[in-house]
């Protein structure tokens, strides 16, 4: 069969443009060199991704992920960021509310003993780093919960 042959497996399939949604994921963190808890969130959220993007292609979504390192207090106030490390999907925090306590490696960091970061709350248990299955249902949920348009940003 040719490709101009209509299988199903094009965007113009048998006529009809089929509209691709976009996923959009921010991963938002201080410091990838030294933070434990930036560093596995990373990691966990590449696996996450790993495992979910096939299926998410074949559903009709195209997936963006940025990387953002906020460092400065100017790039702090324009992605509202509230702590580290934070993932959002189109513009909605995966968490349901920030929790934190002293994160050593960002207290080294800084010279600053009382440097807090952020802590995941899966399933009754709190996590310095959010369980690969925690990243992937909050993708899920996004996707399935009709939750997709972009949370509008505060313009100041």
């Amino acid at each position: 069969m040719s490709e101009s042959s209509c299988c199903c497996s094009g965007n113009d399939c048998c006529g009809s443009k089929q509209e691709r949604k976009q996923l959009v994921i921010d991963f938002l963190y201080l410091d990838l060199s030294v933070c434990a808890r930036c560093q596995g969130t990373d990691e966990s959220l590449e696996d996450a991704i790993k495992e979910v993007a096939v299926v998410l292609q074949a559903a009709g979504f195209d997936l963006v992920v940025n990387k953002i390192n906020i460092t400065s207090k100017e790039l702090a106030i324009k992605y509202q960021f509230l702590s580290s490390p934070t993932i959002r999907i189109n513009g909605r925090d995966i968490a349901m509310e920030v929790k934190e306590t002293v994160c050593e490696d960002c207290g080294d960091l800084c010279g600053d003993d009382s440097v807090d970061c952020r802590v995941w709350t899966y399933e009754g248990t709190d996590y310095n780093v959010p369980p690969k299955a925690f990243i992937i249902n909050a993708i899920l949920k996004a996707v399935y919960s009709g939750t997709l348009e972009p949370e509008k940003e505060s313009k100041e």
